[in-house]
């Protein structure tokens, strides 16, 4: 029998008239790496919420077996008043008996397991460049060891090759710690490198999961265009008329 992590269950959720998931269904094994693609709008920030239990589903059944989770957000977000290695021991800092000596050294252990060298400890925020930013969210995000860990565009705004960077930063991490992902994105290249299992999000559901291998041999003429990013096919972009 398979081991369940994550499920979601005829989830639903709008927002007013605007219906943005309906009777999504997904599951996710533990171990595993799940990327949902799919257009801007199409729901996956809100699905990633509802797991989270930032937003609270109109209908339908998510069950979580993780114990545990890290998140590294779409823009890092860093605490801007904190120095690097105070947001990524964040966490470390809360728990009774935690001395700040302790929660440095493993601040700086993580770091280094993203590239990052220990005179980047000390800086805020404000001094890194966006990828460094990514990597330090990412840092924090694997701090406590987690079994599940959860990415939101984890390469946008990034060039092409920092982008690459932090897809294998990922990779390495997730394989590390042995622990379930899921990641959402629009970003092809990153989908590719990230996920076990690909899953396409449109029209509040998703209309079709598979490995790499298989996306690439899928006749599913919805995943063809947005794989081929082409603006010929059955999605159809809301785009507004020049007055």
């Amino acid at each position: 029998m398979k081991d369940i992590q994550i499920e979601m269950k005829k989830v639903s959720k709008a927002f007013g008239k605007k219906v943005v998931l309906k009777d999504l269904d997904l599951k996710i094994e533990r171990g595993e790496s799940v990327v949902i693609i799919g257009g801007s709008g199409t729901g996956k920030s809100v699905t990633l919420k509802c797991i989270l239990g930032l937003l609270h589903p109109d209908k339908g059944e998510i069950k979580f077996n993780g114990k545990n989770i890290g998140m590294l957000f779409q823009g890092a977000a860093l605490f801007d008043s904190l120095t690097v290695w105070e947001n990524v021991s964040f966490a470390f800092l809360q728990q009774k008996g935690m001395t700040r000596d302790n929660a440095k050294k493993i601040a700086i252990e993580k770091l280094a397991e993203v590239g990052l060298k220990p005179d980047v400890a000390d800086v805020y925020p404000a001094d890194l460049s966006g990828g460094m930013k990514k990597r330090v969210g990412l840092a924090r995000a694997i701090a406590t060891q987690p079994d599940t860990l959860f990415f939101d565009e984890p390469t946008t705004g990034l060039d092409p090759i920092m982008s690459d960077v932090i897809n294998d930063l990922i990779v390495r991490c997730v394989k590390k710690l042995g622990a379930t992902a899921l990641t959402i994105t629009h970003d092809m290249a990153s989908a590719r490198k990230i996920a076990d299992k690909i899953a396409m999000l449109y029209d509040g559901k998703i209309i079709w999961i598979g490995t790499v291998a298989e996306l690439d041999k899928t006749d599913n003429p919805y995943v063809r265009q947005f794989v081929a990013g082409s603006s010929k096919g059955p999605i159809h972009m809301a785009v507004k008329a020049d007055e």
